[in-house]
């Protein structure tokens, strides 16, 4: 694939949501879609993870969701509540760079608790329409881009999910505010009825953001190293997933990708002697294994290995809990690549950060 080609994910649905709304929503654009905006794919300033990580150094099977029995996931969302929007492409990267933050909100000093939060995907699509996409589909690294250049992403205490983009007109969204103006951003509103633009609010950066292609050691690397990351898949062959790992057989295989979703880790199944990735959707937490899926490493099942995304950080907010009121009730930090921490990885292979 050319380095400067993306796909739009015109994103898939669950089956029930898929053969009610068939008629208006294409399977899959084959054409390439650059959106007008997305200028710049790659931001890459320092060496990734398996250029100096082999395939030895990792465990056999390691997941984000239980190193040595503590979660550094955020929080699962299903992308058609309160109704359907297409904005897979925003909750699959975004649930990646939450991951990220909260794996490096754990290596900070000790009196500082971990914030539990998300990202906001309302901010992405009230502003990022030009450059990242809508409810009708987004391009893959575009969404880092947008951030990147804008500045920032709130957390979603500022803007809760509406699943409205401004080109919708589903539902209630011609009656929803997708402009983005300081008000649309950050808000808080009074009992009166009136709303105002907040000021001061906690957000995230992005640093450097990139892609990997067809290579399971380098993807497998990253993860290890530095979080979660977000991968393209086609989706029909799994919209009656209910569990259990997908190996490799022809109905998996694929030439499309058509969904947007988040790669957590890997795991190692004894009987078949084979590894398989531990792979996070956003359709809820009734559909799959509580919102997950699992799938044979290795094969590219689902095209899941061929368009990868990664981002990292560059400073995070924290809302001290020792503050007594004021402006100051947030604390920024800067991002720490722990990947060259050897020996912060060789505590995260025996099951501790």
């Amino acid at each position: 694939m050319p380095c400067r080609s993306r796909v739009a994910l015109v994103c898939a649905v669950s089956l029930t949501l898929f053969r009610q709304t068939d008629a208006r929503l294409p399977e899959y654009q084959q054409d390439e879609l650059i959106l007008p905006g997305h200028i710049r794919f790659e931001h890459v300033v320092n060496p990734l993870p398996h250029t100096y990580i082999s395939l030895s150094d990792l465990p056999q099977a390691f997941s984000w969701g239980n190193v040595g029995g503590k979660s550094y996931l955020s929080k699962s969302l299903n992308q058609h509540i309160p109704q359907y929007c297409g904005s897979c492409w925003a909750h699959s990267a975004m649930s990646s760079l939450a991951d990220r933050i909260l794996i490096a909100q754990s290596q900070l000093e000790d009196d500082i608790t971990p914030d539990e939060f998300n990202l906001s995907i309302q901010f992405l699509l009230n502003c990022a329409g030009e450059v990242a996409g809508s409810c009708h589909g987004g391009s893959t690294t575009g969404v880092f881009q947008f951030i990147q250049d804008f500045g920032y992403i709130p957390y979603d205490t500022c803007q809760p999910y509406l699943a409205c983009s401004t080109d919708s007109e589903e539902g209630f969204c011609p009656h929803v505010d997708t402009t983005c103006a300081p008000e649309t951003i950050c808000r808080t509103c009074s009992p009166n009825g009136t709303c105002r633009a907040v000021s001061t609010f906690p957000n995230a950066t992005v640093a450097e953001y990139g892609r990997i292609q067809y290579d399971t050691s380098a993807i497998m690397a990253e993860i290890y190293a530095r979080g979660p990351v977000k991968a393209s898949v086609y989706a029909k062959p799994i919209y009656n997933y209910s569990g259990g790992v997908l190996w490799d057989a022809p109905e998996y295989q694929a030439d499309k990708h058509n969904h947007g979703v988040s790669i957590i880790g890997w795991g190692y199944d004894d009987e078949m002697d084979r590894q398989y990735w531990i792979v996070r959707n956003s359709w809820g937490q009734y559909w799959g294994e509580m919102g997950f899926f699992r799938l044979e490493l290795g094969k590219n099942l689902l095209m899941i290995e061929s368009n990868i995304a990664w981002a990292t950080p560059g400073m995070f907010s924290i809302f001290d809990s020792k503050c007594q009121g004021g402006s100051d009730y947030l604390k920024s930090f800067t991002y720490k690549d722990p990947s060259k921490d050897m020996a912060l990885l060789q505590r995260r292979s025996s099951g501790s950060t």
